[in-house]
């Protein structure tokens, strides 16, 4: 019996986010909205995610002792996430600062801070939440030989989920651990390295050749392909939405994975609720405030609850 759904291993930062009219070129200065700021990071937002649909939900992080950690803190508590792995001190909180234009979109640069130094040493301190965790999430906004330190400290039957955001190559360690590995096209042109073919399917043999047991790539509006190495490839379709911020949908979508996969369904139908989750996230600004509860995914896509 595990005590955790999801264990989150990665960043947690404060978002500081500004509207514009269009993201400047280079050189070019802008006016935008007033600044709004939001507890965000990679793995805090999946944290968040996750436990907002209902999953037993921990996060191993780091914050700076400073008020943007407090303002993580709550939010992650606020939640229903255990901050019991949450670590404090070492350096400033990290910070994402971003830009949303009307459409939605949005650009991003982060300051690592804390999260920079969350080091190995704290994820082998932290060895009895990783036996308690059914699945173990990360993504790369924390260091790398953490990331290794986090596979290597796996349950003897946990699954491990990655999103490599931001994209670099990885170590084979690694990606043969991947179950699956959550990647857009971007983020398969880095890993791969080399020239990828001309569609979805050609990434994914790429992608499975490296060694991952299995690959979800997310197509945008275009769904989802989904991939195992005995299986067949499948296409999964997105929800129509109309988009207000896309700050933090893709961590929605991860954190839906990664649980549903948990709960022991197929990766195919797991990944069509996390693209339910991801649409209902769009719908609303901001990152972790964007995030749906079970019972809003299941009112504005018309899916299932569980």
């Amino acid at each position: 019996m595990y005590d955790y759904d999801l264990l989150v291993v990665g960043s947690a930062n404060a978002d500081l986010v500004i509207g514009v009219e269009r993201r400047p070129a280079a050189g070019e200065t802008v006016l935008g909205s007033d600044l709004a700021v939001h507890p965000g990071g990679k793995g805090a937002n999946q944290a968040v995610a996750a436990a907002r649909l209902g999953a037993r939900t921990a996060l191993l992080a780091r914050v700076g002792d400073d008020a943007h950690g407090r303002l993580l803190l709550d939010s992650q508590r606020a939640a229903g996430v255990d901050t019991v792995g949450v670590l404090i001190g070492g350096a400033p909180t990290g910070v994402a600062l971003i830009t949303v234009d009307p459409s939605g979109d949005n650009s991003i640069v982060v300051s690592p801070g804390a999260n920079g130094r969350l080091t190995p040493e704290d994820v082998r301190a932290a060895g009895s939440l990783f036996q308690a965790s059914r699945v173990v999430s990360a993504q790369l906004e924390i260091p790398l030989e953490t990331v290794v330190e986090t596979v290597r400290n796996l349950a003897a039957d946990g699954r491990f989920v990655l999103n490599p955001s931001p994209p670099r190559p990885l170590p084979r360690e690694v990606l043969a651990a991947c179950d699956p590995l959550i990647v857009n096209e971007h983020e398969a042109r880095v890993i791969v390295g080399t020239a990828l073919g001309d569609s979805p399917e050609d990434w994914a043999t790429a992608l499975l050749a490296l060694g991952p047991r299995s690959v979800v790539i997310t197509l945008g509006a275009g769904g989802a392909l989904v991939a195992e190495r005995a299986g067949a490839r499948v296409r999964v379709p997105s929800v129509q939405v109309e988009a207000v911020d896309t700050t933090g949908a893709g961590d929605a979508f991860t954190a839906a994975l990664a649980w549903r996969l948990g709960l022991g369904e197929p990766l195919a139908e797991a990944a069509g609720y996390a693209a339910r989750v991801g649409a209902a996230a769009v719908t609303r600004p901001g990152a972790q405030e964007s995030f749906p509860t079970a019972e809003e995914v299941a009112s504005l896509c018309g899916s299932p609850e569980s």
